[in-house]
């Protein structure tokens, strides 16, 4: 296939996956890296034209990707985003057969979410401060990435949608925030008392001193060094590294701490529709996997609540 026919017609369905359908950055970014991995099969396979492409195509295709030892969880991923592409082809009638069908044996396994416990918040927010002060860092940084770090936990903001908060998104006085999601959706969000403190400490304080030689005008929440906005990438980059300056896992990332938020309110004893509501899930099956519990938290619960736990009242 001719690479500039392909790029032409991929970019076209980015746009519009962009402008029409309200798909976030990091998710087109995603698009793209999969439908590059597209075209390279394509060129393997000598198909010169989408309309050669047919379900005995799909079936290289997946075991290609298979022999080229990306995860399960990548084939399924780039599964979706190949029946999506090939659907709008052939809603532009670029093809006139979706060779792709609805259902293909292959299902992502299901893996629990990795939370960090609340001590191990604590730790990871403490490493902040260690962290900046062992490399003599202004107290800037500081402030705003404990204010960044309270506010992913304690309302469950996905990274991208936190980059975004602008400063008269924050509603102090009922402690919630207007966030755009996935899809363009605006939610409301909530959080507590420290977040709210950290946050009011970086405004009042710091935040005017990162604007002191830059556009003052600049309305973005979080700012990086030079007054602009703080990117996705330096956030991501910058939790990671206090993580592991805290001896934390190196999984921890900035999503680790709203799967630890929703984790820990199901814990709690909150309402799964009422978190689905707070994470801006579409589905409450997406909230589901949120329902599992810690071996000790379903002790504690056992034991508090069964008749047959054996507790006698005069025990208790």
């Amino acid at each position: 296939m001719d690479k500039y026919y392909f790029t032409s017609i991929s970019s076209e369905y980015l746009n519009e996956m962009t402008h029409v359908r309200g798909l976030s950055e990091v998710t087109i970014r995603g698009y793209s890296q999969d439908l590059n991995t597209l075209f390279k099969f394509l060129i393997q396979d000598s198909i010169d034209e989408f309309s050669d492409f047919n379900r005995m195509s799909v079936r290289r295709y997946l075991s290609w990707l298979d022999n080229s030892d990306y995860s399960r969880s990548s084939i399924v991923r780039k599964l979706s985003v190949l029946r999506n592409f090939f659907r709008w082809l052939h809603s532009k009638d670029y093809i006139k057969i979706d060779p792709v069908p609805l259902r293909v044996p292959m299902k992502k396994p299901k893996l629990l979410p990795k939370v960090l416990s609340e001590n191990e918040i604590d730790r990871l927010v403490s490493a902040v401060i260690s962290y900046n002060t062992d490399l003599k860092n202004n107290n800037i940084f500081t402030a705003r990435d404990i204010a960044i770090l309270e506010l992913i936990y304690g309302s469950g903001l996905r990274v991208s949608e936190l980059a975004a908060l602008n400063v008269d998104d924050i509603d102090f006085e009922d402690l919630k925030t207007r966030v755009i999601g996935k899809g363009n959706k605006e939610r409301i969000v909530l959080f507590g008392e420290i977040a709210k403190n950290c946050l009011l400490d970086y405004m009042s304080i710091y935040r005017p001193k990162m604007l002191k030689d830059f556009d003052s005008s600049q309305n973005a929440l979080f700012l990086s060094t030079r007054g602009t906005r703080l990117s996705v990438r330096s956030i991501q980059h910058r939790i990671k590294n206090y993580a592991k300056y805290a001896g934390l896992s190196s999984w921890v990332h900035p999503h680790t701490l709203r799967h630890s938020f929703a984790t820990h309110m199901m814990d709690g004893g909150a309402d799964i529709r009422v978190v689905q509501e707070l994470l801006g899930h579409s589905s409450p099956a997406t909230t589901q996997i949120y329902t599992h519990v810690t071996g000790a938290q379903a002790v504690k619960t056992y034991m508090a609540a069964h008749p047959a736990a054996g507790i006698d009242e005069e025990e208790k």
